[in-house]
């Protein structure tokens, strides 16, 4: 099984801890390293090969929870802009990682794509550390479903 549907499957089964919230495309979760405070995924459900599976309604609900995460992201955290991606190339299973950017990133990382961070010495998700964070940005999209 592929990560984006072991993630999946996690998150239906309450044994994922980085669970921020279910929309009706799919799965908010927070990333599992937190270089960008507030970065996260959407994990589509059921899990497509990409966007381009999904009939139009489908697609359109995609693209919109999308835009309310980073709208609840930016709140949250007060970046300065959110970056979206939805790539496939290693994991070919649709997901968009959702990037908050900051003003205080060094200049030459903020120009950048953030994968020129180095990913594997940047700090992990902790719930002690970004539980709140999660949180608000769960309560965030909350009001926004109703």
């Amino acid at each position: 099984m592929s990560l984006i549907s072991q993630r999946v499957e996690m998150a239906r089964n309450g044994t994922n801890d980085k669970v921020i919230c279910r929309l009706a495309s799919g799965w908010v979760v927070m990333g599992d390293v937190q270089f960008l405070p507030g970065y996260c995924l959407l994990l589509p459900d059921p899990v497509v090969p990409s966007l381009n599976d999904l009939d139009a309604e489908a697609r359109a609900t995609y693209l919109l929870d999308m835009a309310h995460i980073g709208d609840a992201v930016l709140q949250a955290t007060g970046a300065l802009r959110m970056n979206y991606e939805i790539l496939g190339n290693s994991e070919p299973e649709l997901h968009c990682h959702l990037f908050p950017r900051y003003a205080t990133e060094p200049e030459e990382k903020r120009k950048m794509p953030v994968w020129f961070y180095d990913w594997k010495t940047a700090p992990p998700y902790t719930e002690q550390e970004h539980g709140g964070l999660r949180l608000s940005i769960a309560r965030l999209l909350e009001v926004r479903k109703k």
